[in-house]
């Protein structure tokens, strides 16, 4: 079975957007939807309408939601202790993969990494009896990958103020935690050479969002690209989705 997943963050709740949002997803035509920032219940609701999408489910209070046209034998969420957001395990019915979405602590400073880098051993710690099969992480990472050029210039003020105050750069400890747990960092194995910038749409510069899968089955990856077409997607939110094929 090939799995088109997208993988999205559509901004504070996304509401007032709906329309770009919709036009954005029909367009890359995903069999799962995997939402950042999908506070807003009525919203992804509103979205799996417009899309045609059968199967979806949000809470208020996490950040994670999907919406799916692939039955959906088991979804819950978790929060892994001091993490900022709880993560979404999606099972596929069928299937024996699962799909972990997540969504890591904002903001660029050396605090907030090793915040990240908490977040996210405490996540590969919860999902441990899962990691012999073939699973993803899928989500806004909200941090940099080691070797990727951070132009500080193009950051907001504060943020400059902030990446300046701990130490002029920003460590990464974030994606190589993940790489050193035998993960492949998906879009960079299949695009070594380009950018893949995710963020933010009216002036790219920042790789956020990443799909991942385990080293040994990375073949099981197909495809990886960044989504910045229809001309909806500029307006629809800060982040360009990251889409991937899967077999799964």
């Amino acid at each position: 079975m090939i799995l088109k997943l997208l993988s999205y963050n559509i901004r504070f709740g996304g509401s007032g957007r709906e329309s770009r949002l919709a036009e954005v997803i029909r367009t890359a035509s995903p069999d799962l939807v995997v939402f950042q920032e999908a506070t807003n219940t009525r919203v992804i609701e509103g979205l799996a309408k417009a899309t045609g999408f059968p199967i979806w489910a949000a809470q208020r209070a996490h950040s994670i939601a999907y919406l799916s046209r692939v039955e959906i034998s088991y979804h819950e969420w978790h929060y892994p202790a001091g993490a900022k957001h709880s993560f979404l395990e999606i099972v596929p019915a069928g299937t024996e993969a699962r799909i972990f979405g997540l969504h890591l602590s904002s903001l660029f400073s050396k605090w907030s990494e090793r915040r990240r880098g908490r977040e996210i051993r405490a996540l590969l710690n919860g999902i441990e009896r899962h990691q012999q099969g073939f699973h993803v992480l899928v989500g806004d990472f909200n941090t940099l990958a080691p070797g990727e050029v951070l132009d500080v210039r193009r950051l907001p003020a504060w943020i400059r103020a902030l990446v300046w105050m701990s130490g002029r750069d920003i460590q990464r400890e974030t994606i190589q935690v993940m790489l050193d747990a035998n993960y492949a960092d998906g879009f960079r194995l299949l695009h070594p050479e380009v950018k893949g910038y995710t963020f933010p749409t009216w002036d790219p510069h920042l790789r956020l969002d990443y799909v991942f899968v385990p080293k040994p089955l990375a073949n099981r990856l197909l495809t990886c690209e960044v989504i910045t077409t229809p001309a909806e997607v500029a307006g629809a939110s800060d982040h360009f989705p990251l889409l991937a094929q899967l077999e799964i």
